[in-house]
């Protein structure tokens, strides 16, 4: 075999490899490695190396296949199907007895940081037959978004594929917390303290017990019920008692509830006593059975806090596994300032398709598979993971796609189209598969004449007798103020030009398109009449452009949004 057919069936294989980009580098190992006498020749060959991989590199993905087919059908690797990773097993796990908890607060809906814990759990539930309840934490009614209620559990099921089996939102719990604090109240566990937090805080420090700490059982509950009536904000807070000589000095009688009177969205001023966090999150993690519980690291002095009260109550303490956090170095993922810009009109709500939120992933086209294969692919680890916006989504494109490319069927785009007549070009009937993959699919049939739409960008690049040529159609040259048909054969145009383009027929059932693209702009063109087929919601390929998705079918046009490569 000549050394240029040999350069250029590696380069498709590797091509084919590398959706459709082949590598001079990896050209060259192969040659070497067939052949390790050529390195004394590298420099000689490289020049027949470096015009294969190019000519190669402008063809479809499809020809690169036929082409190897013809030439070396031993070099077509079966797609492996990657195992995705695997969990590590959890302690004490029973099937079917499994039960874990995510727990959001309503201060907005899930976004890509929540997608990593939530998808644990919710796998680990799914390989235990368990139970994942969703957890609605809104015991601070001053850092509340009401219509993050129903975002958070329509967000939930979605990233989880409807595996949550219960909802709780911890505003319709009061009674149980105000019971389990009567109770440690009469166990002598926990105390009302009406000291002055910086004097209360210097008395901790020196692991000096304040005042209100050994109180008659009967002075305590009269205090306590105090926080309830007469007590202003700022001036009570119930304690439970630890050990004053903790060496770490968060674990000394941390606060369980507090006097807040900022109006509920979900109560109103039914109630002025709220518990703080570590003492709800006990509450709810006992009265619901909670077996294993996945926590961000830096919970862990709130883990040891909480174990105080299993001691005291003689429960079972849940299995906990803690992780790292996934720190963003480029993305706005803070639901509280998010908010504010979506009122400074910054942003024109959650779902803007700037924003790294579900719901504005989720209306690009991106699946829940996606961002749960990211979270079994960093695995349950305690290292922090810093990423920018470009590292995270090269790696949730490429899930996203495995997920979609199969079902996406193709479709022409032309963005600016500009019209153009190709003198000569011969009348036709054009069909091209909807999936190359999957021609039993069927195929989108177009008549052509000598009168195209190509956008106006490709038409910047149009030189002066360079053969050019229109995608799986024909061949032609421009001319000084004309474009000229030269042939319909691919093989006349093979390595002889460096433009190929897509187009569409001048036709009036093409189809008015505006495409929503990530930075918010928004690009207007047209698309072949077969897209008016799709429903809302359908997913599909615009040739050369990437993924959509349909949003919106309008009188006058289609409007998709972008969502990858």
């Amino acid at each position: 075999m000549a050394i240029k057919e040999v350069i250029r069936k590696y380069a498709l294989q590797n091509a084919i490899k590398f959706n459709g980009k082949a590598n001079a580098g990896a050209v060259i190992g192969k040659l070497l490695s067939e052949d390790p006498k050529l390195k004394g020749k590298i420099k000689e060959i490289n020049k027949d190396i470096q015009a294969v991989v190019k000519e190669v590199n402008k063809i479809s993905i499809k020809k690169q296949i036929e082409t190897l087919k013809k030439i070396a059908p031993e070099l077509l690797e079966e797609k492996k199907k990657v195992e995705k990773k695997k969990l590590p097993a959890l302690k004490k796990a029973k099937k079917g007895k499994v039960v874990m908890r995510f727990a959001p607060s309503p201060s907005g809906p899930m976004h890509i940081g929540h997608a990593y814990g939530i998808s644990l759990s919710s796998e680990y539930c799914r390989i235990y037959d368990g139970k994942l309840i969703l957890r609605i934490e809104d015991t601070n009614p001053e850092n509340i978004y009401e219509p993050a209620y129903k975002m958070l559990v329509d967000d939930g099921q979605w990233i989880t594929k409807g595996n949550v089996k219960e909802v709780i939102i911890q505003s319709d719990r009061l009674g149980i917390y105000y019971d389990y604090a009567e109770k440690l109240v009469d166990m002598g566990k926990a105390y009302v303290c009406t000291c002055d937090p910086d004097v209360y805080r210097d008395l901790m420090m020196k692991s000096v017990a304040c005042p209100c700490r050994d109180l008659s059982s009967e002075e305590q509950h009269d205090r306590y019920n105090k926080m309830f009536s007469e007590y202003k904000p700022g001036e009570a807070v119930l304690r439970i008692k630890t050990d004053i000589n903790h060496p770490n000095p968060a674990l000394r009688d941390w606060a369980a509830m507090r006097i807040n009177e900022h109006v509920h969205p979900r109560k109103g001023t039914e109630f002025r006593v709220w518990p703080l966090m570590n003492f709800s999150v006990f509450v709810d993690d006992v009265e619901s059975g909670m077996t294993h519980i996945i926590r961000a690291k830096e919970h862990a002095d709130n883990a040891k806090k909480q174990e105080f009260l299993y001691k005291y109550f003689k429960k079972p303490i849940p299995e906990t596994i803690f992780v790292g956090r996934i720190n963003f170095t480029d993305l706005r993922i803070s639901c509280s300032k998010t908010r504010k810009l979506i009122e400074y009109g910054e942003y024109s709500g959650w779902d803007d398709i700037k924003l790294p939120f579900l719901i504005a992933l989720r209306r690009r086209g991106y699946q829940p598979e996606a961002f749960i294969n990211y979270a079994l692919d960093v695995g349950v680890t305690q290292t922090d993971k810093t990423s920018s916006a470009d590292e995270f989504f090269k790696i949730i494109n490429h899930f996203n796609k495995e997920i979609i490319e199969p079902v996406a069927n193709r479709y022409f785009f032309i963005a600016g189209p500009v019209e153009v007549v190709i003198e000569k070009a011969p009348s036709q009937e054009v069909s091209l598969e909807l999936h190359p993959d999957y021609p039993k699919r069927g195929v989108r049939k177009f008549k052509t004449g000598e009168r195209f739409y190509v956008s106006a960008d490709d038409l910047k690049g149009f030189k002066a007798n360079k053969l050019i040529r229109l995608m799986d159609c024909l061949n032609f040259k421009k001319k000084v103020k004309k474009f000229v048909f030269d042939s319909l054969e691919y093989e006349k145009f093979k390595g002889k030009s460096d433009i190929i383009i897509h187009w569409l027929p001048v036709s009036k059932d093409l189809v008015n398109v505006e495409l929503c693209m990530p930075d918010g702009k928004v690009r207007k063109g047209l698309a072949e009449k077969d897209i008016s087929k799709l429903k809302e919601g359908d997913i599909c390929q615009f040739e050369r452009e990437g993924f959509v998705r349909l949003d919106k079918k309008e009188k006058d046009k289609l409007v998709f949004w972008y969502g990858h490569r």
